[in-house]
């Protein structure tokens, strides 16, 4: 029998702390003097409430580290409990908002996917707007303890490989994350005090330079903007374009810089695969461009360099209606967000690692084919690679692929369009936030779909975040039995 103390404990100081967060929105909405500050003081009294509570009353199990099964509900009740209460503030703040559309809101803030579900982004009071860049803010620091942290020791994904960068919990999985949340969450804060400043530099107004900088970050991708960046300048765009890349690297390596070691974070295969990826797709995308205007201007780069970025990183912003560029674009732009970031980064979709191993075992086997009386194992930067992360990597794509074909078949039954629901699901699963198509496209929003199809989008954004296989593992008879 699970005891769910432990996790219970846990998650009760978690929720409580998200309280304490709304306090800073609802100073904004003092600040600007809209009247919505009660929203959040009625949210934050409710959250630190049921939060205390909760901890409160299983704090008596607390005896120790937590047991493997612990800790995959712990990760799987964090991203579900958190959006219920991060929702509070829309369903207090906006009297048309219902508790889909605020959970909607909230699921996407937390995950960092991206998508929203309200219209008029820059006439919702100042606190609200403040409050979706903090949920991104707050969820993006998350995924990376997760990341670093829960997903190795639950050897989930492939992510073992990685328990070999001197994070191995070994068992102590709270008293390791917190060293480890330190260390990033110093690097995580000074990237966003310096995306902030250089925002501002380029010319955006104090509070937009804050959210956004928090969003970007954070690659989460809200804004204050309906028109997201293709309201901002030349400037703001390079800007954002740098901070994406820098989010989507891993961390480890800002925190082993910091440190006076500079040659992992230029030695990383991941790192290097990652900018060409993105740079060979920007090459690409520019180059058509180019051929169907005549001439590359500055103007046709940049959009190119920013919207490949931003949907690679998994971040959402969009500089330009890229549905009206063509077909090939549009369909590079689609597949490059199912690559993404690097693991340990803010970023999302299935990791640029997991690629290198994939084609890593194909090399191998292809080689083992030629030569059957030959050893050949598959290689990551430089190491032998174990059956047991090879295995848990082709699991992974193999249950990815699965879900989006299930996300989207259960989309289109809600009346959906074959573009909207598979694109709706990759975007869901690999929480990029926009689709393709003119309604949840780059120029459009999650607004007009229908309460199933949002409940359905919603679970998708918790089920990508968790990489598939926790969500799958606790849904898993055996896991209960065991």
């Amino acid at each position: 029998m699970i005891d769910f103390r432990p996790v219970g404990y846990v998650v009760g100081l978690l929720v409580a702390a998200l309280g304490v967060t709304m306090f800073a929105p609802m100073a904004a909405d003092i600040f600007a003097d809209n009247g919505h500050w009660i929203a959040f003081f009625q949210s934050a009294v409710v959250t630190i409430l049921c939060g205390s509570l909760i901890a409160l009353s299983c704090s008596n199990g607390v005896t120790g580290g937590l047991s493997l099964r612990q800790t995959f509900l712990l990760t799987a009740m964090v991203w579900l409990t958190l959006p219920v209460f991060g929702a509070l503030p829309f369903v207090f703040g906006i009297t048309d908002a219902s508790a889909t559309d605020a959970f909607f809101e909230a699921m996407s803030g937390l995950t960092t996917t991206g998508a929203t579900a309200f219209f008029g982004l820059s006439e919702l009071p100042e606190g609200l707007r403040l409050w979706r860049g903090m949920l991104q803010w707050l969820g993006g620091v998350g995924i990376i303890v997760v990341a670093m942290v829960f997903l190795p020791e639950l050897r989930v994904g492939g992510m073992q490989i990685f328990r070999s960068e001197g994070f191995d919990t070994s068992g102590k999985i709270l008293p390791r994350a917190g060293q480890i949340a330190t260390s990033i969450s110093y690097i995580y804060v000074g990237l966003t005090i310096a995306c902030a400043l250089a925002y501002a530099i380029s010319g955006l107004s104090p509070f937009d330079a804050a959210v956004h900088a928090m969003t970007t970050v954070s690659t989460g991708g809200m804004g204050n903007y309906d028109t997201s960046f293709a309201l901002f300048g030349p400037g703001t765009q390079y800007v954002a374009v740098l901070f994406m890349i820098l989010a989507a690297l891993p961390f480890v390596r800002f925190v082993q810089l910091v440190s006076g070691t500079a040659e992992p974070l230029f030695q990383d295969t991941q790192i290097r695969v990652f900018l060409l990826t993105v740079t060979v797709v920007v090459l690409l995308v520019a180059s058509w461009l180019w051929g169907q205007d005549g001439s590359l201007t500055e103007t046709a780069f940049r959009h190119s360099l920013f919207n490949v970025v931003s949907i690679t990183t998994g971040t959402g912003y969009a500089s330009a209606d890229y549905m009206t560029w063509g077909t090939f674009p549009i369909m590079i732009i689609f597949f490059v967000g199912l690559i993404g970031g690097c693991a340990g980064s803010t970023s999302c979709s299935i990791k640029v690692f997991r690629y290198q191993l994939l084609f890593a075992s194909i090399k191998s086997q292809i080689r083992q084919i030629h030569s059957p009386s030959g050893i050949f194992k598959p290689q990551y930067d430089g190491r032998a690679v174990s059956e047991d992360v090879l295995s848990s990597v082709m699991a992974f794509f193999i249950a990815f692929i699965l879900s989006i074909g299930i996300f989207s078949v259960a989309l289109g039954m809600t009346g959906l369009d074959f573009v909207t629901s598979v694109s709706g699901a990759s975007a869901a699963l690999a929480n990029i936030g926009p689709g393709l198509g003119q309604e949840i496209g780059p120029a459009g929003n999650y607004a007009g779909l229908n309460d199933t199809a949002k409940w359905i989008l919603a679970i998708g954004m918790y089920v990508g975040r968790l990489e598939i296989l926790v969500v799958l593992t606790i849904l898993s008879l055996k896991f209960w039995r065991a």
